[in-house]
């Protein structure tokens, strides 16, 4: 008998799974609780509904990645030291899984929506490193919300581009290339 807690890590597992290979849409429960081995209904004692299962997914694993990358740039003084370090959790947090970065990825076009302004969230994590960054004079002033988006796309493409196998090396191997583009980027 499986207890609360491995059954719905179990059902998390699964779902992320079948949500990048199929689609969330196109992924109903039955998909789910067939992969995973289990009754529809005890899926449905976990969560309400697919909307719920694809919410708390997401929920759960975007505050964990934003809180991984808070924690990690603050071991750092000055704003390149940051944008290494957090870059470098990025790439580690993408080569450990990629099942789960690419889940991110695609519910976030549906999920963003219902992240609450108290929620953290890379971006805006990003964006205010940058302009407290400005203000220091430790980068050229300008939009922090342009630069921070320069920065994450500079760094999400070339992910996509691991995900489609058009680069074959890990993200960790492309950690320090990428830091670099990056802080050229910010200096301007």
């Amino acid at each position: 008998m499986r207890n609360a807690t491995h059954t719905k890590d179990l059902i998390g597992q699964t779902a992320i799974r079948l949500f990048v290979e199929k689609g969330i849409k196109e992924t109903t429960i039955r998909d789910i609780a067939t992969a995973a081995g289990i009754a529809e209904g005890t899926l449905y004692r976990h969560y309400a509904s697919k909307d719920d299962l694809a919410w708390d997914l997401f929920s759960e694993n975007f505050t964990a990645f934003t809180r991984g990358l808070d924690r990690v740039q603050q071991r750092h003084a000055t704003l390149k030291g940051k944008i290494e370090a957090m870059i470098r959790y990025f790439c580690s947090f993408f080569d450990k899984n990629m099942t789960l970065f690419g889940y991110l990825l695609l519910a976030q076009h549906s999920q963003l929506k219902k992240v609450t302004p108290d929620m953290p969230r890379p971006g805006f994590l990003l964006r205010d490193l940058i302009a407290e960054a400005m203000e220091r004079g430790e980068v050229p002033k300008g939009d922090p919300e342009v630069a921070g988006s320069m920065v994450i796309g500079l760094v999400l493409e070339v992910a996509i581009s691991r995900i489609y196998g058009d680069i074959t090396q890990s993200l960790s191997s492309l950690a320090e290339t990428l830091s670099a583009a990056s802080w050229r980027v910010l200096k301007g």
